[in-house]
Parts: C-alpha cells; sequence; structure tokens
C-alpha cells in the first residue's frame, strides 16, 4: 500500500505528539510547530549546537517548521486568502492591476531565528523516513496495556488481558522504479491467530505503559521468537502469493539496456592498444553492473517497529 496525504499526516502528527512539539498552526494540508528540543535533535542535524547547548547550559531555541503534507491544496487555499486579502486592502484593485501588468512582487523570506522553514511531506520523502527511522531509534519496541472500560468490567472479578505481537513491516520492490508497502500484523500469543491491519484493531482502545488494577495477564503459548517467526511466515506467503509482472517486465528493460551497452562497446573492445583497451574493459564492465543494479528486481522485508499489545477480549477484539 502507499499513503495518502491524509495517512501521512496521521504518522507524523503521532511523532510530533509523542516528542510533545508545540502546534503553531494546524490545517487538512499542513502543520506548523516549534520542535521539542528531542524532535530538534533527532530531526535538523545540528550536533554542534546541541553539544554546546548540553555543555555551557545555555537555553536551548528549537527551529520550527510548517510540514505541508498536500502542496497543490496547501497552496491552492494560500492563494485564495491572498487574493481575499488584496480585494479587501484600500488600492487592493490598484494593485491588482499593477500586477497584471508588472508581476506580483516577490515574498521576501524572514529570517533570524523565528524563521518558519517550509517542507512538503508526501510519501517517499526523505522528511517522512527520517520520521520513520527516529521512531525506529527512539521507540523500536513498546509495550502497552488497554484500560479496560470501567462501566462494562466485572467488578467481581479481574480483567483478562490477551498478549499479542505487534509488528510493522515494510516491504519495498525496486527495479528502475521503486515501490514501498506497510503491513502492521499481529499475532495473539495464546490462540496463535494472525490478524492483518492491526492498527485498525488499537483504534479506540486506550493504551498505557503501565499494568492497570484489577486486570491480569492471560498466559501465552508462543515465546516472542515462535510469534515473530510465525509472523516472518506470513508475510512471505503474502508476498508469494503477488503478481510479480513487474518483475518479469523490468528484467526486459534490463535486457534492452544491456543489449545497447554490449553495441557500444562492441567495437571500442577492439582497441589494439592495451591500455586502452584495459580502460574501455574497465568501463564496459562498470556499466553493465550499473545497469544490473538498477534494473535487477529486489524485495526487500523490514520490521520498522513492533510492541507487545496486551488487550482485553471484549469488545472489538482482534480476530
Amino acid at each position: 500500500m502507499s499513503l495518502t496525504p491524509q495517512e501521512v499526516q496521521q504518522h507524523f502528527m503521532a511523532y510530533l505528539e509523542a516528542t510533545e512539539c508545540t502546534v503553531i498552526e494546524k490545517s487538512p494540508e499542513h502543520v506548523t510547530v516549534k520542535l521539542s528540543p528531542q524532535a530538534d535533535k533527532m530531526l535538523t542535524n545540528r550536533p554542534y549546537y546541541w553539544n554546546f547547548v548540553e555543555r555551557t547550559g545555555a537555553p536551548a531555541e528549537t527551529l520550527s517548521f510548517s510540514f505541508v503534507f498536500d502542496p497543490a491544496k496547501y497552496d491552492e487555499r494560500l492563494a485564495k486568502q491572498a487574493e481575499a486579502a488584496r480585494n479587501t486592502q484600500p488600492g487592493g484593485g490598484q494593485d491588482a492591476l499593477l500586477s497584471r501588468y508588472y508581476g506580483n512582487a516577490p515574498v521576501l523570506p524572514v529570517i533570524g531565528p523565528g524563521r518558519i522553514q517550509r517542507e512538503d511531506v508526501l510519501y517517499g520523502s526523505r522528511r517522512l523516513s527520517q520520521i520513520w527511522e527516529a521512531s525506529r531509534e527512539e521507540g523500536r519496541c513498546v509495550y502497552l496495556f488497554e484500560q479496560p472500560d470501567e462501566e462494562r468490567r466485572p467488578k467481581t472479578r479481574s480483567a483478562a488481558l490477551e498478549q499479542w505481537l505487534g509488528v510493522c513491516f515494510k516491504v519495498e520492490f525496486s527495479c528502475d522504479l521503486k515501490r514501498e508497502e506497510l503491513h502492521f500484523l499481529a499475532v495473539s500469543l495464546s490462540r496463535r491467530t494472525v490478524a492483518e491491519n492491526f492498527e485498525a484493531q488499537l483504534q479506540g482502545r486506550v493504551l498505557t505503559p503501565r499494568l492497570p488494577e484489577y486486570v491480569h495477564v492471560r498466559p501465552g503459548v508462543l515465546s516472542l521468537s515462535q510469534a515473530a517467526s510465525i509472523l516472518e511466515e506470513h508475510m512471505v506467503q503474502k508476498l508469494s502469493a503477488l503478481d510479480y509482472a513487474w518483475a518479469d517486465q523490468a528484467r526486459i528493460r534490463l535486457e534492452e539496456e544491456l543489449a545497447v551497452i554490449d553495441s557500444y562497446y562492441e567495437d571500442l573492445l577492439n582497441e589494439p592498444d592495451e591500455e586502452k583497451k584495459t580502460q574501455i574493459s574497465e568501463q564496459y564492465r562498470n556499466r553493465r553492473t550499473e545497469m544490473q543494479w538498477q534494473y535487477e528486481p529486489k524485495i526487500s522485508l523490514s520490521a520498522i517497529t513492533c510492541g507487545l499489545f496486551h488487550l482485553s477480549s471484549s469488545g472489538n477484539a482482534p480476530s
């Protein structure tokens, strides 16, 4: 799967909220935030600055960003707001007439400590990958308990929580083109049941890192390594059932590119000068290796994050 702008925003906001960044402005297309010290250290690549702050005790000044998740809609909204502002200002009609003949005056960037930088954050962008990498480093594994509903929970006995190992896998399909998918799966340690789209199963549940009162954890029959193997095998089977016509097409394109290279170097490799011939042969091999690396179909499977979730069996329990 790929992510829509709304889903990208949800992923991004989850990290910003978890690291306690200050939201200055938010819309369906963007968010403007002042980074927390934790997020600034992870995202801005300012090791010397933070080393100075920690060494001297100077007050930290974190950076601010406007992260835009749907650039087209965001720019359209800004243009409408600017147009409305011009029309409501005295002389707005005259400004519009002047801009028609002489063009709009360029907007000068705001500089200094209060500068707010704009970044477009789309699926596959460097910044989104950085957020995922930071999440892996800071919270690769979580350990959470569901807070039972006090109204539904029987007062006379302890509520049972079932253990689920959840793993978010990233699948990368690459050749001369590239596509990524995310799959969030979980397996019950007591029932061996595998649940797909596990993120949907967590919606609406109140999770806490501490064991709530009057609950107990149901024993599991699987170890964590056994559960991880079940999820990995499930993903391998899922991937083996996919249509790989794209890989066949990539190999065809590879053969065409190699044929072009072979044709180009065919006469050059007959160079009588041995030194030049050695250089040409090396170039030829390098070009073929580059093409093979670029076009050869590849699939990689990696775990982005994981967690042990203790969930109640009542309500919308995973199945």
